[in-house]
């Protein structure tokens, strides 16, 4: 009985040390809220595509990397007129100003997929892991399962006759 009482606690205390550590990852975690995350659709032979969402920093924050097993590059863009052309980059950081919500959309600031090792399907998921540091430096982790479609979700498709 008392092997049985001791087996009890030990595992007792382990699920309460698991239930702390994910406690604990989950405050560092939601420090940025992410809504309306999506990836956008790729086909057979494209090397890359976008995904988009919305964040917002409690505290402030910066968006330092994003990581994603379906693809061989990962990184935080920007797109914006130079002129009259549209030019995209790899950003170091996003910023995330305390409270204020950061849209990462089509044609703005995006997660880039590149050198995909296979298509993503509509309807599927996509993982993806987004890196931030709060003011002190500090790094936490937050990862997503992304939706996979060929618009935003609840946004109606795209009907003008011409492929996005």
């Amino acid at each position: 009985m008392t092997s049985t009482r001791f087996h009890t606690a030990a595992q007792a205390c382990l699920l309460a040390a698991t239930l702390a550590g994910a406690h604990a990852w989950a405050q560092t975690a939601a420090a940025v809220k992410v809504e309306g995350a999506w990836a956008r659709a790729s086909v057979q032979g494209q090397k890359g595509t976008g995904a988009f969402m919305q964040l917002t920093a409690k505290d402030g924050a910066r968006l330092v990397r994003a990581e994603s097993p379906a693809a061989g590059v990962t990184e935080v863009h920007e797109m914006k007129m130079e002129g009259d052309v549209m030019k995209m980059r790899a950003v170091p950081a996003l910023d995330l100003p305390a409270g204020k919500t950061v849209e990462l959309k089509p044609g703005g600031y995006h997660v880039m997929l590149l050198d995909l090792k296979a298509p993503l399907a509509k309807d599927s998921t996509v993982p993806i892991t987004l890196v931030f540091q709060d003011a002190k430096g500090a790094e936490s982790k937050l990862n997503l399962s992304v939706p996979v479609g060929t618009s935003a979700p609840g946004a109606a498709p795209a009907a003008h006759g011409h492929k996005h």
